[in-house]
C-alpha cells in the first residue's frame, strides 16, 4: 500500500482553473449554477479535461462482519450480514435497484464475512471471518489491515480495466457502525456520545449501551491516533479498510470517488489521513442521519451534494448523486457559449 500512495498525484488545479474560466462563457450569469459549477470544476482537476466522462459508473460494495457484534449493539443478528450479501447477488437490494437506474457495473466483495456466501457473482476476498471483539482484542492484525487495504485497490482496478470512469464505494457489516464510531472518536477526539445513532435502528437506551461499548473499547486499545493503519487495526472493519483502499485506488487513477454515508466517510477519513491528496478525489454524495456524520463530513471540511434523511449504506446515497455528476460533465460539453449561441455576454 505505501508504493500505491507513493504514486498518487494531487488533482491538476491549473485544469480547474481553465474549467471555471470556461464556465463563465456559457450562457448563464456567471455562478448561477452554484454546486453544480463547483462540482464541474473537480471533475476536471480529477481528469485533467475539460469535459470528462464519468460513464459508466461502478458499484463495489464490501462486505464483512464485525467481533463487537456479541455487544449487542446491532438492531440485527450477525447472520444479517451474509444474508444481505445474497440478496445483493440477487439484485434484490436498494443498492441494485439504484445500480440498474445509472447503467452501474456493481461488485460485491466478501473481505471479512463469517459464514460462507453460497451466491453467484460475489467476489471472495475473504481475509478472515470476522474482525476480533474491540473490547477484548484488536479488530485486526497489521498484515490484515494491508489485505484489506489491497482487497480494496483490486476492487477498483477490475472497475477500470472494464471501463468504468467513476467509482461509488458501499458496504455490508451488521455493527458496523460502531466500529466507525469508535474510529472517527479516536481520529477526532469527539466524544463517543456525539458520534454514536441509531444504526440499524437503535432506540435511545440501546444508544447509550452501545456508547459505552464504545467507549470501553477505546479505553482497552492500544492504538496511535495520528497513525491510521494503527487505528484501522485496533478499532476498524475488514470493509472499512477494503474502502479506504478503493478510495487511494480511485486517487491513483484519477477517477472521482463519490462517498456515501457515515461508514463510506470514515474510510474517506482514513484514506485522507493516509494520503492527503486523495481529497481532491472525493465527492460526497449525501448527509447521513447519524450523528457522526456531520463530525466525518468536517473533518474532510466537506459538503454533500444531497441531503434525503438517509441511513441505509451500501453506497445507496452515493448512487442516488451520480445523475449530478453527469449533469456537470453535460454542461461543460453541451450548453452553448455566448459566442456560439450569437448572443450578449453579461460584460459591460
Amino acid at each position: 500500500m505505501p508504493s500505491l500512495i507513493a504514486r498518487i498525484d494531487p488533482v491538476d488545479k491549473t485544469a480547474g482553473d481553465r474549467a471555471r474560466a470556461y464556465l463563465d462563457t456559457l450562457t448563464k450569469p456567471p455562478g448561477s449554477l452554484g454546486a453544480l459549477e463547483a462540482l464541474a470544476v473537480q471533475l476536471s482537476e480529477i481528469s485533467k479535461e475539460l469535459a470528462p466522462a464519468v460513464t459508466p459508473p461502478a458499484v463495489i460494495v464490501f462486505a464483512a462482519d464485525h467481533g463487537v457484534a456479541a455487544e449487542g449493539v446491532s438492531a440485527f443478528p450477525q447472520a444479517v450480514t451474509a444474508q444481505m450479501v445474497a440478496n445483493f447477488a440477487r439484485g434484490g437490494a436498494a443498492i441494485n435497484v439504484f445500480a440498474r437506474q445509472i447503467n452501474a457495473r456493481l461488485e460485491v466483495v466478501d473481505v471479512g464475512v463469517l459464514g460462507d456466501v453460497e451466491a453467484p457473482g460475489v467476489v471472495v476476498e475473504k481475509v478472515r471471518r470476522a474482525t476480533g471483539n474491540i473490547t477484548v482484542e484488536d479488530a485486526m492484525q497489521p498484515f490484515e489491515v494491508e489485505a484489506a487495504l489491497q482487497a480494496g485497490e483490486k476492487a477498483v482496478a477490475r472497475a477500470y480495466e472494464a471501463g468504468c470512469r467513476s467509482v461509488i464505494v458501499g458496504e455490508m457489516g451488521i455493527a458496523n457502525t460502531t466500529a466507525s464510531s469508535a474510529m472517527l472518536a479516536a481520529f477526532t477526539g469527539t466524544p463517543v456520545e456525539q458520534v454514536v445513532g441509531a444504526g440499524s435502528g437503535l432506540d435511545s437506551q440501546q444508544q447509550v449501551h452501545k456508547a459505552g461499548v464504545i467507549t470501553r473499547a477505546l479505553a482497552a486499545r492500544k492504538f496511535d491516533a495520528d497513525t491510521p493503519l494503527s487505528v484501522l487495526a485496533a478499532l476498524g472493519g475488514l470493509e472499512i479498510a477494503a474502502m479506504a483502499g478503493a478510495y487511494l485506488a480511485a486517487a491513483r487513477y484519477r477517477l472521482p470517488a463519490i462517498v456515501d454515508g457515515f461508514i463510506a466517510t470514515v474510510a474517506a477519513l482514513t484514506a485522507c489521513r493516509l494520503c492527503p491528496a486523495v481529497r481532491g478525489y472525493l465527492v460526497f454524495g449525501h448527509r447521513s442521519m447519524e450523528p457522526g456524520h456531520g463530525v466525518a463530513l468536517r473533518a474532510l471540511d466537506a459538503t454533500p451534494l444531497l441531503a434525503l434523511d438517509m441511513r441505509l449504506g451500501e453506497g445507496s446515497g452515493a448512487a442516488l448523486a451520480f445523475p449530478l455528476l453527469q449533469a456537470a460533465t453535460a454542461m461543460m460539453a453541451d450548453m452553448a457559449t455566448f459566442t456560439s449561441a450569437g448572443m450578449a455576454d453579461s460584460t459591460p
